[in-house]
Formats: structure tokens, sequence, C-alpha cells
């Protein structure tokens, strides 16, 4: 005799998923979401293809061929329209780079693992930098929204090289926790200067001839950093957080 399971009973505190309503409460149907989604996808083409740094909700709405009354319907402003195009971004980001943190880097080719992360994530803001350098201008202008989710996503990031270290994510006041923010500003702010439009006029006026050398320099220079912080950091941990990773 076969036992009927009882229905898993849903949280209170599960909201639906964003793109299933409109501002307005009302649930999308299958018109809806096709509308959004056409909404989303134009807006990161424009703000990722675009030679002009700002975009308007106005440029999209016309390239979308929706009324500006429509388009308020999924996004109040174009914060939330920008915030809807990051997540979009972001959650190619563990495929990106954040995959090679989630592995114990070998102490015989840490360098080299090192390395090899910040060449994947300074290719992601490669591909997203027009969209990347906004976040970062939203959020150092002041925009509360910007500011916490630039936050909120880089706290994985530093959970993870804290690991690395062999010290304990969830001590906020452990020494590595410090060294592991710092660490993140660091190769954050590298790839921010140098996908940079003036860069490329920076560099010249320092002599530099030959910029994807220049650049791969920069990058050994700053892997070179972090994997000496590194090791420091695991020849000061404890035995007990020297166990393997599970």
């Amino acid at each position: 005799m076969v036992t009927k399971q009882p229905k898993a009973q849903k949280s209170k505190l599960e909201t639906p998923p964003e793109e299933s309503y409109n501002l307005l409460g009302q649930r999308l149907g299958r018109k809806g979401q096709e509308t959004r989604e056409r909404i989303l996808t134009t807006a990161l083409r424009l703000i990722e293809s675009s030679a002009d740094s700002v975009i308007t909700l106005s440029a999209v709405a016309r390239e979308v061929s929706v009324r500006m009354p429509n388009l308020y319907r999924y996004f109040p402003d174009l914060g939330e329209l920008v915030l809807a195009c990051l997540k979009r971004v972001m959650d190619t980001a563990d495929e990106a780079y954040m995959d090679r943190l989630r592995v114990r880097w070998p102490e015989e080719s840490l360098d080299e693992a090192v390395l090899d992360f910040l060449h994947a994530h300074h290719k992601f803001w490669q591909v997203h930098t027009r969209i990347l350098h906004m976040r970062n201008s939203l959020a150092d202008a002041g925009d509360q929204r910007f500011v916490e989710y630039r936050y909120v996503n880089s706290r994985p990031i530093a959970q993870l090289l804290i690991r690395q270290m062999d010290g304990e994510p969830s001590d906020p006041d452990a020494p590595c926790a410090d060294i592991a923010t710092v660490v993140l500003t660091s190769f954050e702010r590298l790839s921010t200067v140098i996908t940079n439009p003036p860069f490329r006029t920076i560099a010249a006026m320092s002599g530099v001839i030959d910029e994807p050398a220049y650049v791969d320099r920069l990058m050994k220079a700053e892997a070179t950093m972090i994997a000496l912080v590194i090791r420091q950091q695991r020849a000061a941990a404890s035995p007990v957080a020297q166990a393997p990773w599970r």
C-alpha cells in the first residue's frame, strides 16, 4: 500500500519571483512575461553596446516599442531597471569566475591558481564593463539600492577568500576577514581601472607601448601579492582550520 505524502506547506515568508508580478501586484500572464523580458534584454543590450554612458527609460521604451506608462508597470525608475539587468549579469558570475574560488588552491600552484582567477574576473569585467561601471557610479553617488547590492554581491567572494586563507568565514573579527576585504577591494579596483576608457590614455602617457602586455604584468603583480597574503594566513591558521575542504 502506497502512503500518500502530505503536500509541503508553502512558507508565508516566501515571495513570488519578481518577474511573476508587475508593480500593481497583478500576476503577469504570458504576454506580460514576454514584455518584461523584452524590456530587460533590450535595456541590457543598450547598456552594454552603446558608446554613450547615459541610458534613459524613454530610450528603452522606444527600442522595445512600448508606451512609457506600460514600462512603468514593470520598472518605476531607471535604477530598478538597471538592478534587474545587474541581476541577470551577476547570475553568470559563478560560472565566469567565482567557481574558481570554491576549490582550495593548492600550495604548489597557488600563484597560477590566483592568476587564473584574476584573469577570469577581468574577462567578466571586459564583457560587462558598462553595466559594472554604472553599478559603481550609482553606488558611489549614494544610491542606497546600489550600495546594498554591491555589498551583498561582494560578501560571498570575501567569504571564499577567507576560506582560501584557512580562516573561518563566520567570524567577522578574524584578522583574515579584514585582509579578505582589502584583497577583494584591490582586484575589483584593478579591473575597474583597466576597463575604464581613460586607462589607455593614461598608460600611453606613462610610456606604455604594448597595453595588453602591461595589463598582464599588472595582473601578475596582483596575483603575486594575493598569493603571498594567502600563504601567510595559511601558515598562521590553526591545524583545525587547515582541515580539507568538504
